[in-house]
């Protein structure tokens, strides 16, 4: 096969919504209706739930919730789709916007009942943000929810996007028929009691034939055809341009749990989704179709499997053909590394890949050369861009409970923060080492994992911590730089690549700072730096 066509057949995506509008569900049926797995995390066998197969990390099991990206490909129709499931909880939000620099295209979970919530707003504004395409799939059909020109009148308005349904219900909760297919013209029924099979599909062309009264009843007939009257009035057709340049997004309803419109959303998906974009280097725009490899790490996991204590880097493949076993050039090391084992993923199931091609999510193991934001080339110096670290909103010291594990702690936390789970700041005056967090939650995970992944146990501190600013100093050696750097000595601390880092303690002093020293500047995210320093 041909390397454009490989190139082709490729769609990279991301699945994102509130926590519990039903993500990691609707991945579960994708991944069932694209034969990936045989039955999924939701059905109950002995009484055991089963976890979802892209929530494999204990806590996830525990909590019920998502805390890391996971990959999942799979083939569809001759396809390789590659799904990155991303946490919904916004104590998580900085993996997620990492992984939004690995995808091509998004969809959108809405929960029918809550309409759009804060955590969707976020996301989509950061998609938005860089144009990429999205679809919008409204779950939870089965439940008595909101009116459908409601919620997508909702999504226009908070979420500023311009909709077009290719689907649309017929009756909701209690009166859920099934779902009339606009992109395909078709007619899909629930049948029996449970609401848990789906009636054969019926292809209807004319919706004035009289047989769609028998088939779903006189009253809900006539429904529909207002409906989709109305559907054909208010809202353009569905353009494929618009689509991929970002500015309409086709929207379909259905019920993930009950493999409901999971089915028209994948088909549609598979035909209209892009393939591998091209993506902006800091030196150029580089396309997916060039010869030379290059790749970007977005994500690095630690303790994928616990028996062996080995870290992963997922690399997005920008450009050419990933090749195992032949060398390719650590830009920010500026060395040669070759990978005799490179995996392709399957949740925690990995295996090993000879070749792979742009828009492709390898897993390279890694003994400590690889951070966030990481390029791969054949030789050129390339940096792409977008993989910033934002200034926490949490701030806490860790202390070692186990006086014992000290060195194992150091190794955790070590590994832990190159993951980019939190951000480690060490204190410049006495070497204390305080983390910062975007949600409070991750300190339960970073204990949790500390201790079942290193054998390591810490406790926290509290220290108040307004805001975390990367300093740039205008001279280093000015009087005013040397000043502040000696008034300020108690709240100046070292991030783990070493840049210098002011800790505000409030609002009021980080403004009183900005105008006392203005020739010192401060930065809330860590992409500032001269690339390589």
């Amino acid at each position: 096969m041909s390397f454009k066509s490989e190139i082709d057949k490729r769609r990279t995506f991301g699945i994102i919504s509130h926590p519990d509008a039903g993500k990691t569900t609707l991945t579960e049926k994708l991944l069932l209706f694209g034969g990936a797995i045989q039955e999924a995390g939701a059905v109950k066998s002995n009484k055991i739930k089963k976890g979802a197969t892209s929530d494999f990390m204990e806590i996830e099991r525990q909590r019920g919730i998502s805390v890391a990206t996971s990959v999942l490909a799979f083939l569809y129709k001759d396809k390789k789709i590659n799904i990155l499931d991303t946490p919904g909880h916004k104590d998580f939000a900085e993996d997620t916007f990492r992984t939004l620099t690995a995808v091509d295209s998004v969809i959108v979970v809405i929960d029918v009942a809550k309409g759009v919530e804060e955590q969707t707003e976020k996301l989509v504004e950061v998609c938005r943000m860089r144009n990429i395409p999205m679809i919008v799939f409204i779950n939870k059909l089965d439940r008595e929810g909101k009116d459908a020109f409601d919620l997508l009148d909702e999504v226009e308005q908070k979420l500023g996007l311009s909709v077009t349904p290719l689907s649309f219900p017929i009756g909701m909760g209690y009166d859920f028929k099934g779902i009339y297919n606009i992109y395909e013209r078709n007619l899909n029924l629930f049948k029996g009691s449970s609401k848990k099979k789906v009636e054969e599909v019926m292809a209807f062309e004319d919706l004035d034939n009289p047989e769609l009264e028998q088939l779903i009843g006189s009253d809900a007939a006539n429904a529909l055809r207002e409906n989709l009257e109305l559907v054909e009035g208010v809202y353009p057709p569905f353009d494929r341009e618009a689509y991929l340049a970002g500015t309409q997004q086709p929207v379909f309803f259905g019920s993930a749990l009950n493999n409901f419109g999971v089915r028209e959303l994948l088909d549609c998906f598979v035909e209209i989704a892009p393939p591998p974009r091209p993506k902006k280097a800091e030196e150029r725009l580089v396309e997916p179709s060039e010869k030379e490899m290059t790749g970007f790490v977005f994500k690095i996991h630690a303790n994928m499997d616990p028996k062996h204590r080995d870290r992963l880097a997922f690399v997005k493949i920008v450009s050419g053909t990933f090749q195992r076993n032949k060398p390719y050039l650590h830009v920010r090391l500026d060395k040669q590394l070759k990978f005799s084992s490179p995996n392709a993923f399957f949740a925690e199931k990995k295996e090993i890949v000879d070749e792979s091609y742009p828009g492709d999510i390898v897993g390279l193991h890694d003994t400590g050369n690889f951070k966030i934001g990481d390029t791969l080339t054949e030789g050129e110096a390339l940096h792409y861009k977008g993989i910033p670290s934002f200034s926490p909103e949490h701030f806490r010291y860790i202390n070692n409970a186990d006086p014992m594990k000290s060195k194992q702690l150091a190794k955790g936390i070590d590994q832990l923060m190159d993951e980019g789970v939190a951000q480690l700041f060490t204190l410049e005056m006495n070497g204390r080492k305080i983390i910062g967090t975007v949600g409070a939650l991750q300190y339960e995970v970073i204990q949790y994992r500390l201790e079942h992944e290193y054998g390591a146990k810490c406790t926290y501190e509290n220290f108040p911590v307004h805001k975390a600013c990367w300093v740039e100093a205008a001279d280093p050696d000015s009087e005013s730089y040397q000043e502040f750097l000696r008034v300020k000595q108690k709240y100046l601390a070292r991030d783990k690549r070493g840049q210098l880092v002011f800790l505000a303690d409030s609002a009021f002093s980080l403004q009183m700072t900005q105008q006392k020293y203005p020739d010192v500047k401060l930065h809330f995210t860590s992409e500032f730096e001269p690339q390589g320093a």
